[in-house]
């Protein structure tokens, strides 16, 4: 959604945008033999790096900005620019250079091992989708560019989404003057809601790391009903939904995946919008969603989560995995309306300064300077 967003906005302001886009559903296809070379390709994709050669030798642009080389991309496209002479910007949309499963999370918490340690530890563990072997080649590709210095040398500009995140990137490795910090923003402007809505919303993938069973234990704990609906899918969606049938939870609902459209107006019609997750959330789309609506948030006091929203300003924060401390957040939302409204309207002026689209392109131009003047 922001490679569609941030391409639909260069090209309102008379920019030419070409792409180049490859999918990983291309390996439902592969055969026994491609699958065994996917290790090497993850290192080096050798189509890619030569299909990106052709696409640079005809366009000749005047930057090349990456949103994602992994697994199908790969990192060979980073020379490919470099020997075309095209200066690179890339986007860090999660942890990938510093951990194998991108996420920073293992077993239920936070886990920065692969970071502080080596990326043995991520192998040891089975991070990337519980396989020692998928892990081992991820490490392997992460290893092989570590040591050519190619996320040093072959990156001019890369763009963090917050501050927190650029701290992490920079502990990692990442040269600090290389990196600049500018947020996703919300396009087009749903506009500020009427009213406080009505009940409570969660957006979002249903997996381990989001903190839904903390979610449904604050439920639990709540001394009166508060409707709740949960858009989303996942491999947790059926363990959550017996949790809650196990609690009596008969205020909350499970929606399913439904299109984008269907989730911004849930959020906009929320009392709140809730973020209970567990990992260090790199720059949550359904939190400035909700601030651009004047749709108050309460989110988990961790990571870039507690950069976005600041506490009794535009939101509220509760201790990540404390079931009471968010029940008790939620309470007091309930039983301040007014404070809570004053809180969502605090919310839009912070999307109005911050994550509009045209603030955003101002940003993004400086950022395309910088890399192309250097």
């Amino acid at each position: 959604m922001v490679f569609a967003q941030e391409r639909k906005l260069l090209e309102s302001h008379g920019h030419e945008v070409v792409t180049y886009q490859r999918s990983n559903k291309e390996l439902l296809t592969c055969s026994r033999f491609e699958r065994l070379n996917l290790p090497r390709k993850m290192v080096w994709a050798k189509d890619s790096h030569r299909d990106l050669t052709e696409v640079l030798r005809k366009e000749k642009p005047d930057v090349v900005h990456v949103h994602n080389t992994f697994v199908q991309i790969s990192p060979s496209i980073f020379s490919a620019c470099r020997q075309a002479g095209v200066p690179v910007v890339q986007t860090l949309h999660n942890f990938r250079l510093m951990c194998p499963a991108a996420t920073f999370f293992r077993d239920g918490k936070i886990c920065e091992e692969c970071r502080e340690s080596s990326l043995w530890r991520g192998i040891q563990h089975a991070c990337y989708h519980q396989s020692h072997g998928a892990t081992a080649a991820v490490a392997l590709m992460l290893t092989v560019h570590r040591q050519a210095r190619t996320w040093v040398n072959e990156v001019t500009v890369y763009i963090a989404l917050s501050q927190f995140s650029r701290r992490k990137f920079t502990d990692g490795g990442l040269p600090a003057a290389k990196i600049r910090v500018k947020p996703n923003f919300v396009a087009p402007d749903p506009g500020e809601r009427n009213g406080s809505g009505e009940g409570a919303v969660f957006v979002g993938r249903l997996s381990p790391e989001k903190g839904l069973k903390t979610l449904l234990q604050a439920w639990h704990h709540l001394p009166a009903p508060i409707p709740l609906q949960i858009f989303g899918d996942g491999p947790q969606r059926a363990e959550l939904e017996q949790m809650a049938s196990d609690l009596n939870l008969s205020s909350v609902t499970f929606r399913g995946h439904v299109n984008h459209d269907t989730t911004q107006t849930a959020i906009k019609n929320a009392h709140v919008l809730i973020l209970p997750s567990e990992c260090y959330e790199n720059f949550p789309m359904t939190i400035v969603e909700a601030l651009s609506c004047g749709t108050p948030v309460i989110c988990s006091r961790l990571g870039a989560m507690q950069e976005i929203v600041t506490h009794l300003e535009t939101g509220l924060h509760f201790t990540p995995g404390n079931p009471e401390d968010l029940a008790e957040k939620l309470a007091w939302a309930w039983d301040h309306p007014a404070k809570l409204e004053n809180l969502g309207k605090a919310g839009r002026r912070e999307y109005e300064q911050k994550y509009t689209a045209e603030n955003n392109y101002s940003e993004l131009m400086s950022i395309y300077d910088q890399a192309i003047n250097a």
